[in-house]
């Protein structure tokens, strides 16, 4: 079974995901460090940026590719996909310890609840309407 949609956005996603993963290594690599921050806030920001994209994303893309195999329609997915990848090009920009509450933080978690709703709402439409 092909699902063209869902594997749309994992690629973009999985980009997203080595990028912030290289921001987490480049700094481990320049303070010598392997495991932890060592108090050090940028690297914490750093883990907490990647950390959160994988909080939210596999969820996401698992309910994506059922969506999309029960056959929920294709602006359900994109509905979806395009609040996931925009929140998490978002959030890691508003993502700041000294600045709990910045906007762009809010945008891109709010982005990944309502994307999680969405493909709730529409794999149970697609389930259970038949």
């Amino acid at each position: 079974m092909n699902f063209p949609i869902t594997s749309l956005y994992a690629i973009v996603l999985a980009v997203i995901f080595l990028l912030l993963w290289i921001n987490v290594s480049k700094t481990r690599s320049a303070l010598s460090l392997s495991i932890g921050d060592a108090g050090n806030v940028d690297l914490h920001e750093r883990i907490r940026r990647h950390g959160n994209f994988v909080e939210w994303v596999p969820m996401i893309l698992i309910l994506m590719i059922l969506a999309e195999a029960q056959g929920a329609g294709p602006l359900w997915l994109h509905a979806a996909g395009g609040l996931t990848v925009a929140g998490r090009i978002a959030h890691p920009f508003g993502l700041r310890a000294n600045a709990p509450t910045h906007p762009l933080r809010i945008i891109g978690n709010s982005a990944c609840i309502l994307a999680t709703l969405t493909l709730t709402v529409a794999l149970a439409l697609a389930a259970f309407n038949r």
